[in-house]
C-alpha cells in the first residue's frame, strides 16, 4: 500500500501539468455532448490591445482580468497566447501531442497505483481501519473538537492515526475523486466512448465529462496543496518516515 501510495502522488505529479498542456489547446469548459458556445461556462484567454496583451477569466457572464497570471504567458517582448503559463505546463513549450504522451502514460501509473491500493487495503481490511471513520469520531462534540483543533493548527501526534477530517478527506480521494477522474478521462476518448455510451451518459455528455475532469484536477490540486501544507507544520520528517517506511518502533 505504501509503494501504491507512491505511484499515485506521482503519477497525480505528473497528470496535472500535463493536463494543463491539453487543456490550453482550448481552454473552454462547456456543458452537453458538443462544444456548443451557448453552453460554455469557463474560459480561458487574452486579447491584444496594442503592443500589449491582456488576459481573462470568464466564468459564466462574469469576466476577471488575469494578465500576468492566466490568458499568457513569457517575457515581456516574447509573450504567446496560452491559458495557463509555461512554469504550470509539461512541457513547458507548447506541444498538445507532447501533453497527451506524458497525460496517458501518467494515468496508466495511477490506474495500476490505485488498483493495488484499493485491492490489498480492501482485502486485508487495513483501508477501513484507517481510513473509515469511528462512531466515536461521528459524535457532535467531537467533530466539533477536531474542527477547533484543525483550525487553531493544534494536531495530534502521529502515533494516533489519522483523525476525522483526514479520513474523509483521504476517503473521498481514493474512493471518489480518483474514480471520477478516471471515468470521466475515458469518456472524452472517441475511442472509448464508441465503444462504451456509458461512460459519457454519467456526465450528461463528453463535454459535461470534460467539465468534471477539469474541476476534479482543481479539486485534487487543492488537496495536494494543503496535503503539503500540513506535512510541513506537523512533524514532517516522521510523517514522510511513516508514509515511506512504516511504524517502525512507533508501533508499540
Amino acid at each position: 500500500m505504501r509503494l501504491a501510495h507512491v505511484l499515485i502522488a506521482a503519477a497525480v505529479l505528473l497528470l496535472l501539468p500535463s493536463g494543463l498542456q491539453i487543456f490550453n489547446a482550448h481552454p473552454t469548459l462547456y456543458t452537453g455532448e458538443t462544444s456548443a458556445r451557448e453552453r460554455a461556462w469557463l474560459q480561458i484567454g487574452s486579447r491584444e490591445q496594442g503592443d500589449t496583451l491582456t488576459g481573462y477569466l470568464r466564468l459564466g457572464g462574469r469576466e476577471i482580468e488575469t494578465t500576468g497570471v492566466l490568458g499568457w504567458s513569457g517575457p515581456a517582448g516574447e509573450r504567446e497566447k496560452r491559458a495557463f503559463p509555461a512554469w504550470a505546463t509539461l512541457p513547458g513549450y507548447q506541444s498538445l501531442a507532447t501533453g497527451r504522451n506524458w497525460h496517458l502514460a501518467a494515468a496508466w501509473i495511477l490506474g495500476l497505483g490505485l488498483g493495488v491500493y484499493l485491492a490489498v487495503g480492501l482485502a486485508s481490511g487495513r483501508l477501513a481501519a484507517v481510513l473509515a471513520p469511528t462512531r466515536e469520531m461521528l459524535q457532535p462534540r467531537a467533530v466539533l473538537a477536531d474542527l477547533v483543533a484543525h483550525l487553531t493548527l493544534r494536531f495530534p501526534p502521529a502515533a494516533q492515526g489519522y483523525n476525522l477530517l483526514q479520513r474523509l478527506a483521504y476517503l473521498a480521494v481514493v474512493a471518489f475523486a480518483l474514480p471520477l477522474m478516471i471515468i470521466s478521462g475515458l469518456a472524452m476518448s472517441p475511442a472509448v466512448h464508441a465503444a462504451a455510451p456509458w461512460t459519457g451518459d454519467l456526465f450528461g455528455g463528453r463535454q459535461s465529462a470534460r467539465s468534471a475532469h477539469f474541476l476534479g484536477a482543481v479539486a485534487l490540486a487543492l488537496f495536494f496543496l494543503v496535503h503539503m501544507v500540513m506535512l510541513v507544520l506537523h512533524q514532517p520528517l516522521r510523517r514522510v518516515r511513516l508514509m515511506t517506511f512504516g511504524p517502525g518502533k512507533d508501533r508499540s
